[in-house]
């Protein structure tokens, strides 16, 4: 079990334009989300479908990456790792957001 880590595997389709922010340190991040779809059938056996929305964050060349090539509707397979972050909003208020932290980038099909 020791050599079990953090590690997420997901295909699915971009759900809106990526966002792209330069950090004072110079370093790109690109931070988008995504739709994975699962069909099953139900116990009388109608097809019924699931869909999941992830928050993505990519850094460096792989925000790169994305910029050229990864619009709305675009079919994706990205490696990463889960994280979970929080924040205090304007009023306040501690918000935690769980993110998938890309490490690796696939493109696959066309926007549908």
């Amino acid at each position: 079990m020791s050599t079990l880590k953090n590690k997420v595997q997901l295909i699915g389709n971009v759900g809106q334009e990526p966002t792209f922010a330069t950090l004072d340190n110079g370093k790109k991040v690109a931070r988008l989300s995504l739709a994975t779809n699962e069909s099953y059938k139900d116990a009388k056996g109608k097809k019924k479908s699931n869909t999941d929305w992830h928050n993505l964050v990519a850094w460096g060349k792989t925000a790169d990456i994305i910029e050229k090539y990864v619009t709305k509707g675009k079919e994706i397979a990205i490696e990463g790792k889960l994280t979970l972050r929080s924040y205090e909003d304007r009023e306040g208020i501690k918000r935690y957001v769980t993110e998938v932290v890309v490490d690796k980038l696939l493109l696959l099909g066309n926007a549908d």
